[in-house]
């Protein structure tokens, strides 16, 4: 469970960075700041993500059904 999760919010934060990073006109609508800001959150997410994929790999974790 909770790898799956961090997969998803990792799979999420990567596609958000790509939308972001590539196609930028497509958020015309919004200031500089929100768009930093944007770039700023999804890249936190992706960080988070790896973080807990990789403590559930340190401790061995990925294994657990409960988890």
């Amino acid at each position: 469970m909770l790898k799956a999760k961090a997969n998803e919010k990792r799979e999420k934060a990567l596609t958000s960075l790509e939308l972001l990073m590539e196609n930028p006109v497509g958020i015309g609508d919004h200031s500089t700041g929100d768009f930093y800001n944007n770039v700023e959150e999804a890249f936190q997410d992706l960080v988070d993500a790896d973080d807990m994929l990789e403590t559930l790999k340190k401790y061995d974790w990925n294994n657990m059904q409960d988890m």
